[in-house]
């Protein structure tokens, strides 16, 4: 029965996502994310759900292009791909009007029929590196006359 609780968390969470719905509504009041590559951390419900929409909305309009979910009794494990347009400053990077395509990984804890703890594989680099070779050819461009 555990392992349906969980499989009706994610369904849930990942419509919600894909929706630009409510997500934040399936994560503990003390939910943890941490971005594995750079061992930032994020904590809290308000806060999570913030940097999950920034990435979406605001620095990219981005959405995740899922590839699998596996979930078992008190975890799950997401393969997606962040595909968006990159429209606002990031790490650095002014907009670059760039599309953007990195594939990334979310392991969940389930607790309590909420999503405690997200951690993110998600490669930051490959992402700068699509930003910056994207940021280079428009400075490199010359402008029509």
């Amino acid at each position: 029965m555990a392992d349906q609780d969980a499989r009706d968390v994610m369904q849930g969470y990942l419509d919600a996502l894909r929706n630009r719905g409510d997500f934040a509504r399936f994560f503990a009041p003390d939910v943890g994310w941490t971005t594995m590559e750079t061992g930032d951390r994020v904590l809290g419900r308000e806060e999570v759900r913030d940097l999950i929409v920034a990435l979406h909305t605001q620095f990219f309009d981005a959405h995740p292009e899922l590839v699998g979910v596996v979930v078992g009794d008190d975890s799950a494990m997401l393969e997606a791909r962040f595909v968006g347009t990159h429209v606002a400053e990031f790490a650095g990077i002014p907009a670059t009007g760039a599309n953007v395509d990195v594939p990334y990984c979310v392991a969940y804890d389930i607790s309590g029929g909420l999503i405690t703890a997200l951690r993110a594989y998600m490669p930051i680099a490959a992402l700068h590196a699509q930003l910056a070779d994207a940021a280079a050819r428009r400075v490199s461009v010359p402008a029509p006359r």
